[in-house]
Parts: C-alpha cells; sequence; structure tokens
C-alpha cells in the first residue's frame, strides 16, 4: 500500500498537517510521501499540473490511500476518479466548488487579476506574497466536481467554523454519493485543533485496509 499526502493551496510538504501525519505513519512504521506541489514555480500551479505530478507518483503495482487537505483533497479526488489503484480518500476540508467559494471573495483583485494576468497570494510556508498566474482559474474553471463518480471510499473531515471552504461544499458533495462519509467538527480551515480526533478516525480504517491487502 503506498500512503500520499497532499498539502492545501499555498502551503508545503512543511505544514504542521504534513507533519503531524508523517510523524503518526512514522509511529506505525509506513512511509508517508509528501510531494511539494508548489514544484518551485507556484506562478504557474494548476489542479491540472497537481493531479498529472500525483499520478506521475503512483506506483502501478500497489494499492494507493491519499490524504489532501484543502486544495490538495480537490486534487486527490481527481486522481482518484481516474485511477483505478486509488482505493481509500481522507479528505481534510476539501476544497470542492472552490471556483465558487474562493474568486468572489477577491472582489475588484480578481478584475485585476485578469487584466493583468498575475495574482500577489500570501504563500503560508514561505510567508511571503508569492505571483500566481490567472492561468490558474482558466484551468480550474474546465473541472465540474460533478463528475466526481468512482466509488472510492471517502471520509471528509470538515469545520463548521471553516471561512475559507465552507462546510456547505462538503455537504453538497456527500449528497447522492453513498461511498462517501462525513464528520463535522468544531474547528476552522486549518483544522489544528482537531488533528488528534481525526486521527483517531482515520487509523482503524488504515489498519483494516492494511489487513485486506496483506
Amino acid at each position: 500500500m503506498q500512503y500520499i499526502y497532499l498539502h492545501g493551496f499555498a502551503s508545503s510538504p512543511r505544514s504542521s498537517k504534513a507533519q503531524y501525519f508523517s510523524d503518526r505513519f512514522r509511529e506505525l512504521g509506513l512511509s508517508l510521501l509528501t510531494p511539494d506541489l508548489n514544484q518551485g514555480d507556484f506562478f504557474h500551479l494548476s489542479l491540472s499540473r497537481q493531479i498529472q505530478q500525483v499520478i506521475s507518483l503512483l506506483r502501478q503495482d500497489e494499492l494507493v490511500t491519499l490524504i489532501g487537505s484543502s486544495f490538495g483533497g480537490l486534487t486527490a479526488a481527481w486522481v482518484a476518479q481516474r485511477c483505478p489503484q486509488v482505493k481509500q480518500l481522507f479528505l481534510l476540508a476539501p476544497a470542492f466548488e472552490f471556483a465558487a467559494q474562493w474568486l468572489p471573495r477577491l472582489g475588484p483583485q480578481f478584475q485585476q487579476w485578469q487584466r493583468t494576468g498575475s495574482l500577489a497570494v500570501y504563500h503560508y510556508t514561505e510567508q511571503r506574497w508569492l505571483p500566481l498566474s490567472y492561468g490558474f482559474v482558466e484551468d480550474l474553471r474546465t473541472y465540474d466536481d460533478a463528475a466526481l463518480q468512482r466509488p472510492v471510499p471517502t471520509l471528509i473531515f470538515h469545520g463548521t467554523a471553516d471561512d475559507v471552504i465552507s462546510v456547505a461544499a462538503s455537504r453538497h458533495y456527500n449528497e447522492g454519493r453513498p461511498w462517501v462519509s462525513r464528520v463535522e467538527l468544531d474547528s476552522d480551515h486549518t483544522l489544528t485543533n482537531a488533528q488528534e480526533a481525526i486521527w483517531g478516525m482515520m487509523y482503524p480504517l488504515i489498519y483494516q485496509q492494511l489487513q485486506v491487502v496483506s
């Protein structure tokens, strides 16, 4: 079984969640791959690029569990849609309805982004503002969450106080997808205060999948 953690938008494998889950897997004697989805080129970041990067990491002879945070969660869902070796998904505040939820909040900045082709985005790991191409939006709009229909066992964790991606997005995604389960937590988008609770719910399912594989 291959385990991969996908960090969120404007984050990195150095994020607190990435480190937390890496430590938990290490305690189990398992390896958790945490790729850098920035690829040293944040300007040209796109959902398509992230999907292709993750697919290139998958080993054809192994089943895969993906853990995705925010935009990494959206990426994980699309990888699972396309790759039959993905057998398990854990999504932390996944960025479903990302364009509808995030872009309107930019206000006049959005028109400026369209006009200039570049938007300054605060990168939380780098702790500085970095430019992002308008191609990010153009690419994002080619994806429709409704097309995510491969029945991969999925557990979503979402904070009820999330002001980045509303918990309503996960509720909408859950509707009509019986293979998806959802846990709502008293937390914000970071889910930092809920990490131990999340791991407590993830671990039995990871162990169960291990027994199936062995």
